[in-house]
C-alpha cells in the first residue's frame, strides 16, 4: 500500500525520489547499490507494464490452460515481468542491464516455449543473436562511461554531462566526441531492443512464440525498452546534435519502411510486427526531435492499442 501511494504521490505531483535496499558491489573503483528510482518517467512505464502485464496473466489462463507446460509458461511469464519491472525502476546503468538481459532471456525462452517447433527454435536464435549486436554496443558504452565518470548512477552522471562537452574520447584507434560517442552506443543498444532498420529482422519472427507472449513482451513492453533508454538518457542525448539526428532518421525510415512492409503482410501476426516496429520508429523519431514528452505519450498509446 505504501508503495502505491509513493507511485500516486510521484506520478501527480512530479517529484522524484529513490528507494536504497542494500549495497551490491562495493570495490575500490566501483560501488553499486540496489535502488529504486521514481519520477515520472518510471510510474508511466510501471503503470503499462503492470496494468498490461496483468491482463495478458490474466488472458492466459484460459488461452494457455490446456498446454501440458502451462506452469512452465505461466512461470516465464512471470519471470519477464519481474525483469521489465528491474528494468524500469533502476537507477544506474547496470543495475538497468541487469534488467535488460532479463527480459532478454525471458523473450528467448517464451518464442522457443514450444521447443518441438523448428521455426520457433530458430526465432528463438534469430531474437538472440541480433539483440547481442546491441547488447555489446551498451556495455561499450556503460564502460566508456565508467571509465570517463568514474560511475554508472544516473543521479551523479546526468548533472555533470556539462562539464565533458568538449572532451575527445579515442576508441578503436579514432578520436570521438565522448558525448557523441557515448548516445551512438546507447542508441545502437536500443536499436537492437526496440527493432528499430537494420536490427528489425528478429522481431517478424519471434510472433512463433504464443499469441499472449506476442502481445506482451514483442508489441506492448519489452521492445520498448530501447525507447525508455533514450528517455532516461535524455540529459546525454541533448548535448548531442549528431546523436539527436541519428536517431531522428532512423526512427523516420523505420515507420516508413516496416508500415510499407506490413500492408503487403497476410499473416495478422506479422502484420502486428511491422506495425510495432513502425510506431516504435515514430517514439523514436519524436525522441531525436528532443519531444520525448510526446514519445513517452505515444509508448503508453501505443501499448494498449
Amino acid at each position: 500500500m505504501a508503495s502505491f501511494f509513493l507511485l500516486i504521490e510521484v506520478g501527480f505531483s512530479g517529484i522524484s525520489t529513490r528507494v536504497y535496499l542494500f549495497e551490491w558491489l562495493n570495490f575500490s573503483l566501483l560501488n553499486i547499490n540496489i535502488s529504486f528510482f521514481f519520477d515520472i518517467v518510471t510510474v508511466t512505464m510501471l503503470f503499462v507494464v503492470l496494468f498490461i502485464s496483468f491482463f495478458v496473466h490474466f488472458y492466459s489462463i484460459e488461452y494457455m490452460g490446456h498446454d501440458p507446460s502451462y506452469p512452465r509458461f505461466m512461470s516465464y511469464l512471470s519471470l519477464f515481468t519481474f525483469f521489465m519491472i528491474f528494468l524500469v525502476v533502476s537507477d544506474n546503468y547496470l543495475q538497468m542491464f541487469i534488467g535488460w538481459e532479463g527480459v532478454g532471456l525471458s523473450s528467448y525462452l517464451l518464442i522457443s516455449f514450444w521447443y518441438t517447433r523448428v521455426l520457433a527454435n530458430k526465432a528463438a536464435i534469430k531474437a538472440m543473436l541480433v539483440n547481442r549486436v546491441g547488447d555489446l554496443s551498451l556495455l561499450t558504452a556503460m564502460a566508456i562511461i565508467f571509465v570517463v565518470f568514474g560511475t554508472l548512477k544516473y543521479n551523479i552522471i546526468f548533472p555533470i554531462v556539462q562539464y565533458f562537452l568538449d572532451v575527445d574520447y579515442v576508441f578503436l584507434n579514432f578520436s570521438f566526441d565522448l558525448i557523441t560517442l557515448i548516445c551512438f552506443l546507447l542508441f545502437i543498444g536500443a536499436m537492437g531492443k526496440s527493432a528499430q532498420f537494420g536490427l528489425h529482422v528478429w522481431l517478424p519472427d519471434a510472433m512463433e512464440g504464443p499469441t499472449p507472449v506476442s502481445a506482451l513482451i514483442h508489441a506492448a513492453t519489452m521492445v520498448t525498452a530501447g525507447v525508455f533508454l533514450v528517455i532516461r538518457s535524455s540529459f546525454l542525448f541533448e548535448y548531442s546534435v549528431s546523436a539527436l539526428i541519428f536517431v531522428t532518421l532512423i526512427g523516420g525510415i523505420t515507420a516508413l519502411f516496416s508500415s510499407i512492409i506490413g500492408a503487403f503482410q497476410f499473416d495478422i501476426k506479422k502484420i502486428v510486427a511491422y506495425s510495432t516496429c513502425s510506431q516504435l520508429g515514430y517514439m523514436f523519431f519524436s525522441a531525436g526531435l528532443s519531444v520525448y514528452t510526446v514519445s513517452l505519450f505515444h509508448l503508453f498509446n501505443h501499448a494498449f492499442f
